[in-house]
């Protein structure tokens, strides 16, 4: 009796031995294949979809570590949700690809009227300003507080055209009208407070 456990305790093992070892084929073409599917858009997704890239790459790295620990079951059944996040991180990464790239070729649109507008601005300030200096009674609501402020400020606008034009020069016109927006709406704060109308 004792034998017969023995010798059927031994098959058992063996089975599983063998059992386990027909798994880590398929484990490890798993493993595999889903690194491979992550490699092909990794430079893609780590731009546009940072977070799921992240938690793409902690499967497969938990995957892998079950894999050397022989859980080559573990590996399998966890295959098809890895399957299915790399697929979705697939999906999200061309769908922020393509919104960025409208939101550039929008930005590059804007840019051109835009690029226009702001040097009629800044001149008019300071054709204001000079006129507002030479000047011994200020308008009412404009004050001598103000008109320093503005002087100071015309440096700030200057230096924040630069930078827009100068990323504008690069083709990077999203930081461009970011960038121009800024200069234009602290442009409009200084307009109001030295009383003036629209530059256009």
């Amino acid at each position: 009796m004792k034998k017969q456990f023995v010798g059927l305790l031994a098959s058992s093992v063996a089975v599983l031995i063998v059992g386990c070892a027909g798994q880590k084929d398929p484990a490890q073409q798993a493993i595999a294949t889903a690194q491979s599917g992550l490699s092909e858009i990794a430079d893609e997704a780590r731009k546009y979809a940072p977070d799921q890239y992240q938690a793409v790459q902690t499967q497969i790295a938990t995957a892998q570590d079950e894999f050397n620990k022989g859980d080559y079951k573990d590996v399998l059944a966890a295959a098809p949700a890895l399957t299915s996040a790399i697929a979705s991180l697939k999906s999200a990464t061309i769908e922020k690809s393509s919104e960025a790239a409208a939101a550039i070729e929008k930005a590059k649109g804007d840019w051109g009227p835009i690029s226009a507008e702001i040097p009629r601005t800044v001149d008019a300030i300071q054709h204001r300003v000079a006129e507002l200096s030479k000047s011994h009674h200020l308008p009412h609501g404009v004050t001598k507080e103000a008109l320093e402020s503005v002087k100071s400020g015309l440096d700030a606008l200057k230096s924040g055209w630069n930078d827009a034009t100068t990323a504008a020069t690069s083709g990077d016109y999203t930081t461009a009208m970011s960038k121009a927006q800024e200069v234009k709406d602290k442009a409009a704060e200084i307009m109001k407070s030295l009383d003036m109308k629209s530059a256009s």
